[in-house]
């Protein structure tokens, strides 16, 4: 309950958590701090640009199909059907395909998790997947990789890197600096050819080869990133003291959610038929935010939420 009335806002980046913590222990010793915030958006670092590459492969399907199954098929299929998403997913279009990757929750995909009344107020005025989606229409790349970078640094960047960062460093007094992100280096960067970024399957091409001459150690190592193990969590240590939340009638009848949808989803969860632990996560932070600023009557800074999404 702490944290997430700094952040302000139903924020569903779970690595909030251990960003406050690392700064809290920072803090101990300095009182500024660098950073590397910047270097996947900039050197395509995330695991998710090979994956939509490795997507591309499916764009020969007509569109007709696409909107055909999620129209007509995907909200029939039980949220346990295996490769229901992933469907979902590849027969999407180039640029709404990359968003949905990126997206949790939509409310416009998983509208059985929602109430009507909450899905029609969710797409009214601003769509929050239309904003993001208008990034990569505008982005003035010579190819796929680069629209992609565009749009994670005019949205997951700023709206979520640095915000997690931003607030839970100052929550311990902590300042932090991200010199990736010098304007002079960005502007620089960017003009590169994206051989230089991602190359053979290989991502943050460059500064791998930099690092190497510099005998960097440890480069060969796995990617990892700065997440809590959410999945095992829920089943475990979260189980007594969260889970309950999600479930207590006022959260149910809120008018948000659809009761049955979110009891689905715990139980698949709990039996480990399907991993909803990032989606549990998203609807706790959700209900959280609504106690801290709606319930209690405080006013949150941040803008009036309008979609429950992390893009």
């Amino acid at each position: 309950m702490h944290l997430t009335r700094m952040m302000e806002e139903p924020f569903g980046d779970s690595s909030m958590i251990p960003t406050y913590h690392v700064s809290r222990i920072a803090r101990e010793h300095v009182t500024v701090a660098l950073t590397g915030d910047g270097g996947d958006e900039l050197f395509a670092g995330y695991d998710r640009y090979p994956i939509h590459l490795e997507r591309m492969k499916y764009e020969w399907i007509p569109g007709w199909v696409g909107r055909t199954f999620r129209d007509s098929v995907y909200p029939r299929l039980p949220s346990s059907t295996k490769g229901r998403r992933f469907l979902f997913n590849v027969l999407l279009s180039p640029r709404d395909r990359y968003v949905d990757t990126v997206s949790y929750l939509p409310a416009d995909r998983e509208r059985g998790l929602f109430s009507d009344e909450f899905v029609t107020a969710a797409l009214e005025g601003t769509n929050p997947v239309h904003e993001v989606s208008r990034f990569y229409d505008e982005a003035q790349a010579p190819d796929r990789i680069s629209r992609l970078l565009y749009l994670d640094t005019k949205s997951y960047l700023t709206g979520d890197v640095l915000t997690k960062v931003d607030r839970m460093s100052m929550a311990t007094s902590l300042e932090v600096r991200c010199p990736i992100l010098d304007h002079v280096f960005v502007e620089w960067v960017t003009a590169l050819p994206t051989r230089w970024k991602y190359r053979g399957g290989v991502r943050k091409y460059l500064l791998k080869k930099l690092a190497h001459r510099l005998g960097v150690p440890g480069l060969d190592r796995p990617k990892q990133g700065f997440a809590m193990p959410l999945t095992h969590w829920w089943r475990s240590e979260l189980k007594a003291d969260l889970l309950p939340i999600l479930l207590e009638p006022k959260t149910l009848q809120r008018g948000y959610l659809n009761e049955s949808a979110v009891r689905e989803v715990v139980n698949e969860h709990l039996s480990g038929r399907r991993d909803h632990a990032h989606d549990l996560w998203l609807l706790l932070i959700f209900e959280l935010w609504h106690r801290n600023f709606l319930e209690s009557g405080a006013r949150p800074c941040a803008k009036e939420f309008r979609g429950l999404q992390t893009v």
